[in-house]
């Protein structure tokens, strides 16, 4: 049973640590390119990192920093290390809650504008990237403190 629970805690672990940087890189080094190469280059770009992120590695990944937590609360409820799970889990649930609540929208928003004109990428871009970069750190910093408070469980309950 130890070394199941010792599995699950890295891919726990693990795909927090994936989200958080994932995210974080958006906001230090993904979108800062895009608004150096000017809204009509940003948008389709954009678009297209929208299509291509929609794939079974970003989903196992995405979704199992929350399902692999979830699984790793359980199987350490009788360790002092559960609470760093609940946790940490609880903020990486916040961030995939933001995702689907404000940037998945606004993805799809930006998609379903379609071949903007470059006369009107602007436009189009300036309504997005405020929000989605706002949103975006905001998850970007919320995963990340779900990713250290996992880490930080690890060296405190460590030979307990």
């Amino acid at each position: 049973m130890n070394i199941l629970r010792d599995i699950v805690l890295v891919f726990a672990i693990t795909t927090t640590g994936l989200v958080a940087g994932l995210l974080a890189a958006f906001a230090y080094a993904v979108m800062p390119g895009l608004q150096r190469a000017g809204a009509p280059a940003a948008v389709p770009a954009m678009q297209r990192i929208n299509d291509a992120i929609i794939n079974p590695v970003f989903a196992v990944i995405f979704f199992g920093a929350v399902g692999f937590g979830i699984v790793a609360v359980l199987l350490w409820w009788g360790d002092a290390m559960r609470w760093w799970l609940i946790a940490g889990v609880v903020l990486t649930l916040m961030a995939v809650v933001i995702t689907a609540a404000v940037n998945v929208p606004l993805n799809n928003r930006l998609v379903a504008a379609g071949d903007v004109p470059a006369a009107d990428a602007p436009t189009v871009w300036a309504d997005f990237v405020g929000p989605w970069v706002r949103w975006n750190l905001i998850r970007a910093v919320i995963a990340t403190a779900g990713f250290a408070v996992m880490i930080l469980g690890l060296l405190q309950t460590r030979g307990q």
